[in-house]
Order: structure tokens, then C-alpha cells, then sequence
């Protein structure tokens, strides 16, 4: 008999045995799926009880959900797979975010990465 294929809580990092997971989607500006478009801005937790499942949610709650988060992942993920992208037309089309929202996101992106080098 095989073994039981094994889960590993958010949380505390612990593996168990996959029929005792405890799973809920929560909002998440920084996640996004290749060929899962539907699911970008959410996140799938995975827990090894309710309380674990519930302090991971409620740590997501108090997170805020960043627009520019989300649409600065979708550019990192297009510019690191498939072809080479070369003008923001280009970017629009493969994102599927229009201009405005790409110059937004690289914005976003350029004054959290100035506030992590001060912070260093």
C-alpha cells in the first residue's frame, strides 16, 4: 500500500497526512498563477487543523490589498517567462493591464524597492 501523500502547514511548517488539510482562498495582492489568470489576487492557504487555518487567515485580513501589488506581479511574471517583451505595448497585451495601470505598478514597485534599500 502507498503511503498517504503528505501536506505542509503554512503555519508552523509541519507535514500531515493530506486528508486532514484544512484549505481556504484569501485575498493576496502578490499572488498570481501562470495559465490561472482567475485566481491572481488570490491565495490558497493550507493548514494542518482550523486554528492554524484561522490565525493564517485572520493574518491575511489585516494585510492590505495593493492593486499596483498585484498588477507589478503579473509584469514580473510575464517579463521572466516566454518570449522577451521589448515595449510596454507589447507588456499591455501579454498582462492584459492597460497603460496607466503598467506605469502605476512599476511606480508602486521602484518606491517600495527605494524604502527596502533605506531600510537596509
Amino acid at each position: 500500500m502507498a503511503p498517504s501523500p503528505l501536506e505542509l502547514c503554512d503555519l508552523c511548517g509541519s507535514t500531515f497526512p493530506a486528508e486532514e488539510t484544512a484549505r481556504c482562498w484569501v485575498p493576496d495582492s502578490s499572488a498570481v498563477r501562470a495559465g490561472r489568470e482567475w485566481f491572481d489576487g488570490l491565495r490558497l492557504l493550507t493548514a494542518c487543523g482550523a486554528d492554524h487555518l484561522t490565525e493564517l487567515r485572520d493574518r491575511y485580513r489585516r494585510r492590505p490589498f495593493v492593486q499596483e501589488e498585484l498588477w507589478a506581479a503579473k509584469i514580473d511574471q510575464v517579463l521572466s517567462t516566454g518570449a522577451a517583451t521589448t515595449t510596454l505595448e507589447q507588456l499591455a497585451c501579454r498582462t492584459g493591464l492597460h497603460l496607466p495601470e503598467i506605469r502605476r505598478a512599476v511606480a508602486w514597485r521602484n518606491n517600495r524597492h527605494r524604502h527596502v534599500a533605506e531600510d537596509s
